[in-house]
């Protein structure tokens, strides 16, 4: 899990590897702290390794629309089972910057396909790690469609959107919170 965004270390040691270095603790923002218990506070609410995806999402006050889209997806089942899941986690705030009408428009129970396959768009197969992200690959999502990760300068991006707090620990995976809603090309 990413170090405490209090202090930062130096390893003397010097060690061969291409993975980029990723300052976790540089993306986190006042909202997002590590706490005692190994978690990290998102939301207000602290996020912890032996709750799941959902139950840790279902915590955060900046979460509350997405989870609102999960649950209208039918998805709650899903990401509650064993994965592992890597989640890409947008804000409310993220929510609000869809087109004027778009958000009501996936919430409404004719929607639920296309819902479900924007938010299956956020879902990668097995636990990523933001250094394990590297700049210019391609991660497949659930919904078959691929998203790019950039790396640059520490900070990571999945589209355009940026992980503003990276490697939630769950039970069932890993969420990173992004700032914007990733939409499929066949949603755009």
């Amino acid at each position: 899990m990413a170090s405490c965004g209090d202090q930062k270390t130096t390893e003397t040691t010097e060690t061969n590897t291409t993975a980029p270095m990723v300052d976790s603790a540089a993306m986190m923002t006042d909202s997002a702290r590590m706490g005692k218990t190994g978690g990290i506070e998102v939301g207000g609410a602290m996020m912890t390794p032996d709750k799941d995806i959902v139950d840790n999402a279902v915590n955060s006050k900046d979460h509350t629309t997405l989870v609102a889209a999960v649950k209208a997806a039918g998805l709650v089942e899903t990401l509650k089972s064993a994965g592992p899941f890597t989640v890409f986690a947008p804000t409310n705030a993220a929510f609000n910057e869809l087109p004027n009408g778009a958000l009501a428009g996936l919430l409404k129970p004719e929607s639920k396909d296309k819902l479900a396959s924007v938010l299956k768009y956020h879902v990668i197969a097995g636990r990523i790690m933001a250094a394990d992200l590297r700049d210019g690959q391609e991660l497949t999502t659930v919904n078959g469609e691929k998203v790019k990760v950039t790396v640059k300068d520490g900070q990571v991006m999945i589209n355009n959107a940026t992980v503003t707090i990276p490697d939630v620990v769950s039970s069932n995976g890993i969420t990173h919170v992004i700032n914007q809603v990733l939409l499929p090309p066949a949603a755009k």
